[in-house]
């Protein structure tokens, strides 16, 4: 692709990242078949193809209008395109170099920045959304439909356990999962304790910093990731891994050293960390053997929903399947189980239409396998399929500690 880079971003740190993007770009298309927006709106600026010209224009001193602006919210970010594109195109990153230059040029309207603003604020602080969950469930009667669905009944942790061990393993704890599911956490903590694994926390460490920097704060998102890097630096020489059970906050946990590269207060350990950082997924293969002779055989039928931060963003597949069927779980991929399920982070409270439509469509799939329980690898995705279905859906790691009680 040609590209004539303006002045205001020519030779820039995102203006040479962005160019050498758009260069790859062949303008196949291929992309717009597994775009999940793109399949609802018939858009072709509702696709990768189009963004990717949208962006474009912007960098090349086009005027910005509300429309730009619109079409590229409506981005999902699942990086499906990403998996089709025959030339690597990385869209994930031109996308948020491209809101980023949008978000400065277009003005919203108060009220969606009221609460843009809220949930930039609220979201990323355990402290302040916990007791927020806890307030809203208590009065979610008086909600509407669409905010009680998001306010389930909240599953107790159960204990986390105590006993030493030689392997560590450090966790993340989170912003938004600590307060919506806490026995994710616990559950892994105690699986991995079965193997022989003491998992372990650092109390400072919170938002991994996706929530801010994907909503066009960056700044703050990168925040967020230098004080995980702090609460973490002290025990890196004392674990193996840092894990993540949420693919949402693993996938971006990952790109520190990229997105840190250009802070030299951060720059390696900021690679360190992303290098030390493995999904869950990633960690419990090595124990399949272990897990086949401890677990007790389930007949339950699962069905499995890969989120798009682990199958697209960190290109990771088959081994949460792989580990539930060495514990003798009778677990099903779905029709188009490549496809979003529409929560992507704050995308269901932004544009909750159009993810509900998604929602429905993934749940149609998935109780289509006959399922008695739905499995996912994200707290966003669990929430969100949950509030389309009474069938039970939770957290893969926590069908296995129960595989293993």
């Amino acid at each position: 692709m040609q590209t004539n880079l303006a002045d205001f971003i020519k030779g820039t740190r995102d203006g040479d990242e962005a160019e050498a993007i758009l260069r790859a770009c062949v303008h196949c298309g291929f992309c717009t078949a597994t775009c999940p927006t793109y399949q609802i709106l018939g858009d072709e600026l509702d696709g990768p193809r189009g963004r990717i010209y949208l962006i474009k224009q912007v960098l090349e001193g086009a005027p910005v209008t509300h429309k730009t602006q619109l079409h590229l919210d409506r981005c999902l970010t699942c990086r499906n395109c990403e998996t089709t594109c025959p030339s690597g195109v990385q869209y994930g990153r031109l996308a948020d170099i491209g809101r980023k230059v949008v978000e400065a040029r277009v003005a919203r309207p108060l009220g969606e920045r009221i609460k843009r603003t809220m949930l930039k604020e609220a979201l990323p602080r355990a402290w302040v959304f916990k007791p927020l969950y806890k307030a809203g469930q208590l009065v979610r009667p008086l909600l509407s439909p669409a905010l009680q669905d998001k306010l389930r009944k909240t599953a107790r942790a159960g204990k986390w356990p105590q006993r030493e061990h030689a392997r560590k393993m450090l966790v993340l704890q989170g912003c938004v999962q600590p307060a919506m599911a806490p026995n994710i956490n616990a559950a892994t903590a105690r699986v991995l304790d079965a193997v022989g694994v003491q998992l372990i926390t650092a109390k400072k460490a919170g938002c991994c910093g996706a929530l801010r920097f994907h909503m066009n704060d960056q700044e703050a998102g990168l925040d967020d990731m230098r004080r995980n890097i702090d609460a973490w630096w002290p025990l890196v020489g004392q674990v193996e891994a840092i894990v993540m059970t949420a693919s949402g906050c693993g996938v971006t946990v990952k790109e520190y050293g990229h997105l840190l590269a250009h802070d030299p207060a951060y720059a390696d350990k900021a690679a360190r960390i992303a290098a030390l950082t493995r999904d869950l997924s990633e960690i419990m293969p090595q124990f399949e053997g272990e897990l086949a002779s401890m677990a007790k055989p389930r007949a339950a039928r699962v069905a499995y929903h890969p989120p798009c931060t682990l199958q697209h963003g960190q290109q990771i597949r088959g081994k949460v399947e792989g580990v539930l069927r060495a514990a003798g779980i009778d677990v099903h991929l779905c029709a188009d189980s490549h496809l979003c399920c529409g929560s992507a982070g704050t995308y269901s409270m932004l544009h909750p239409a159009l993810a509900t439509e998604l929602r429905d469509r993934k749940l149609e799939n998935l109780l289509a396998t006959n399922p008695e329980v739905i499995v996912s690898a994200n707290v966003g995705c669990v929430n969100h399929l949950q509030s389309g279905t009474d069938t039970p859906v939770s957290h893969w790691i926590e069908l296995l500690d129960q595989a293993l009680a």
